[in-house]
C-alpha cells in the first residue's frame, strides 16, 4: 500500500521558503550570502505590542480560546475594517488563523469541490495554485504582464472565467510585484465580477499599509458594495506591524463561510496562539505611528534597488506601488553564459548561477508564475541592497 497520499503529489514545497533555506545552509557553511528571499520586513515588532504580548503572560493569559479568535480581536478587527475600509463587520463574520496562508487555506477547503476552478492572476504569490490543489480544485492562471504593469484586465480576467469558476484570488499590492489596482482599474474588474454572480472573491490584502507615493489602497467590496456578500476580505498583522513569526492572520466574510471555515480549523490547528492573539489586539487598536516612517525607508530602499537594477545590462525593472518586492525582467539575459559556464536558459538557471556564482540569493519568477523575471525583496539594510545590486549587475555583465 502506497505511503503518501495522491493529493500531496500534486504540490510543490514553498520556492520562497527553499531559497531563503538554501541561503541559510551557504551563510552557516562560510559563504558570503546575501538573501534577498525573504518576504518579511527587516524592523523589529515594535515594542507596545511586545509589552502586549508580556503583559498577556503575566496576566495568566495563556489557554485555550474559542476556535478562531478571542472576542476582544474580532471586536479590533471589525474596528480596523470600518476605519481603514469603510466595511461593516460583526464578530461573527470574523475569522482568525494561524497567518494569512491559513486563512486562505481554509477558505478553500470550506468551499471547493473537485471541478470547481480558482482564477489567479499571474504573476502570484507560490502558494495559491497548491493551496487550490491541496483542496481538490482547478487553478486558472490569468497571465497579466509586464506591458499591463503585471495588472490584470477586464478582458483577461472575463476569459478566464467559466460555469465552473468558484473563486477569484485578488492580491493588491502584489506579491511578487509590488503592484497596486487604482479604484477605477479595480472597479473595471469589479464590474466582471458583477456579471457573473456564481464567482466569489477571496482578497488578499496583506500589504494594505505598505503602499508608496501617491498610491491609495482599495478593497473590492469597497469598491464594489454590492460584492460584500460574495467576499472573503483577508488580512493580517505579519507584514505592516512586523509580526510575521506571531502569525496571526484574520478575514471577513458571510457567516455560513465563517463558520465552515471555523469547523475545518477546529479539526487542524484550533485556535491560533493566544500571546499573538493579545498582541494582535494591540496592533490594531494601537498607536499606527511607526507605519510612516517605516514606508519612508522602503520607499528608499525601493527607489535605490529599481535605479541600480535599470543600470545592469539585460534587465528592465519597473517601479512598485506597494509592498517590498520588485519584479525585474532579465528578457536580456536569456540565452547568454555566464563566467562559470552556465548558459541561462530560464530564470531559474539565473538565479541558481547569481546565487552560486556572486553570493545573491533571489526568488526566480517561475515560482510565481511569470518568466523570465526574479523577485527580489528589499525589506533588508541599504548596506546589504547595495552589494547585493552591485553584485548583480556585475554578473549581468559578465555575461557572454
Amino acid at each position: 500500500m502506497e505511503l503518501l497520499s495522491r493529493t500531496l503529489a500534486r504540490v510543490k514545497p514553498s520556492p520562497t521558503i527553499a531559497v531563503t533555506t538554501k541561503a541559510q545552509e551557504l551563510k552557516a557553511a562560510g559563504r558570503d550570502i546575501i538573501g534577498l528571499g525573504a518576504g518579511e520586513p527587516d524592523f523589529d515588532t515594535p515594542q507596545n505590542i511586545k509589552d502586549a504580548a508580556v503583559a498577556a503572560i503575566a496576566a495568566g493569559k495563556t489557554k485555550y480560546t474559542a476556535v478562531d479568535g478571542i472576542a476582544e480581536l474580532k471586536q479590533a478587527i471589525c474596528a480596523k475594517f470600518k476605519r481603514d475600509n469603510g466595511l461593516d463587520y460583526t464578530p461573527s463574520q470574523v475569522s482568525v488563523s494561524s497567518g494569512g496562508k491559513q486563512v486562505l487555506y481554509n477558505a478553500l477547503m470550506a468551499t471547493l469541490n473537485e471541478g470547481d476552478e480558482v482564477v489567479i492572476p499571474a504573476p502570484y504569490w507560490v502558494s495559491y495554485p497548491d493551496m487550490v490543489l491541496l483542496a481538490g480544485g482547478t487553478p486558472v492562471i490569468a497571465e497579466a504582464s509586464l506591458q499591463t504593469g503585471f495588472k490584470l484586465t477586464a478582458d483577461q480576467l472575463e476569459a478566464a472565467i467559466t460555469d465552473k469558476t468558484k473563486w477569484l484570488i485578488f492580491n493588491s499590492p502584489s506579491n511578487p510585484t509590488g503592484a497596486g489596482y487604482t479604484w477605477d482599474e479595480l472597479k473595471q474588474l469589479t464590474d466582471v465580477l458583477m456579471r457573473h454572480p456564481h464567482v466569489w472573491v477571496m482578497t488578499d490584502d496583506m500589504y494594505e499599509h505598505l503602499v508608496y507615493d501617491d498610491f491609495k489602497f482599495c478593497t473590492p467590496a469597497q469598491v464594489e458594495p454590492r460584492l460584500y456578500d460574495r467576499t472573503l476580505t483577508v488580512n493580517g498583522v505579519s507584514k505592516a506591524y512586523s509580526m510575521t513569526g506571531w502569525r496571526i492572520g484574520y478575514a471577513a466574510g458571510p457567516e455560513k463561510l465563517i463558520g465552515a471555515m471555523r469547523k475545518v480549523q477546529s479539526q487542524s490547528t484550533s485556535n491560533p496562539c493566544t500571546i499573538s492573539q493579545w498582541a494582535a489586539v494591540e496592533a490594531l487598536n494601537g498607536t499606527q505611528d511607526y507605519i510612516v516612517p517605516n514606508n519612508e525607508m522602503f520607499v528608499r530602499r525601493r527607489n535605490l534597488v529599481v535605479e541600480m537594477l535599470n543600470a545592469a545590462e539585460g534587465i528592465r525593472c519597473p517601479v512598485p506601488d506597494g509592498a517590498f518586492y520588485v519584479y525585474p525582467s532579465i528578457a536580456g539575459c536569456i540565452g547568454k553564459t555566464s563566467k562559470a559556464g552556465t548558459v541561462i536558459e530560464n530564470d531559474e538557471i539565473f538565479a541558481t548561477a547569481l546565487l552560486e556564482e556572486t553570493g545573491v540569493a533571489v526568488v526566480f519568477g517561475a515560482a510565481f508564475g511569470l518568466s523570465p523575471n526574479f523577485r527580489v525583496s528589499y525589506a533588508t539594510s541599504d548596506e546589504n541592497l547595495v552589494e547585493a545590486c552591485k553584485r548583480i549587475t556585475d554578473f549581468c555583465a559578465s555575461l557572454s
